[in-house]
This record gives C-alpha cells, sequence and structure tokens, in this order.
C-alpha cells in the first residue's frame, strides 16, 4: 500500500517505509522531525520542469506527462524500481513540502506504483 503525506505531518505508526522524494530538503524540517527512512532524489521531477510547472494546476496535465517522460530516463527508472521494491514489501509512505498534494508530483507517483 502506497501513501502520500507532506513532510510536515506526523509520522503514524501505520506509514511504514517513509521515503523523502523531493530534490530538495523541506526547509525549517528537522531531519529528527521528519522520520524519513529514505531520501530518493532521483525520482523528483527536474529542478527544470519544476520551475516550469511552478504549481500551476492549469499546467498538471502537461507536468505529469512530462514527468512521465523523465521517470523513463535510466536514473528515473531505477529510482522507481526501488519504490515499487519497497512497496512490494509492505506500507510505503512518500513524503513531499509540497502544500496541493493533488497537484503534486507524488500523485503521479502513487498511481504508478499502485
Amino acid at each position: 500500500m502506497v501513501h502520500v503525506k507532506r513532510a510536515y505531518d506526523e509520522p503514524a505508526a501505520d506509514d511504514g517505509c517513509r521515503v523523502l522524494v523531493d530534490r530538495l530538503w523541506p526547509r525549517g524540517l528537522a531531519k529528527q522531525q521528519a522520520a524519513v527512512d529514505e531520501w530518493v532524489k532521483a525520482v523528483a521531477p527536474s529542478a527544470e520542469l519544476r520551475k516550469w510547472y511552478g504549481h500551476d494546476p492549469a499546467r498538471y496535465p502537461e507536468f505529469a506527462k512530462r514527468y512521465r517522460a523523465e521517470l523513463h530516463a535510466p536514473e528515473g527508472e531505477t529510482a522507481l524500481r526501488h519504490l515499487r521494491d519497497l512497496a512490494g514489501d509492505g506500507e510505503l509512505t512518500l513524503l513531499t513540502a509540497t502544500r496541493d498534494l493533488d497537484h503534486a508530483h507524488t500523485a503521479v507517483l502513487e498511481r504508478l506504483l499502485a
């Protein structure tokens, strides 16, 4: 089972493996407070794509398409395979600093891992 949470949310007992999937560490969040088991930067959107998107919901469909294309690159495929392995071992919680979880890269990842 794959869950998505903001990195700022309190850890829960049923989170399973907690994986940060952003390229940048969440601002103002202490590493101990985050309770992150792994940080998989390679699965995050590129800086160029992230800047182009700018978290504009109107651009989300195109963002999701471009992001999926990035995940087909060797580094993205390897990172995505690693997340699939973690999900196969039990509960997996993807963590992001993004506020709008419905229009975040984690929504794309959640669908790909389901």
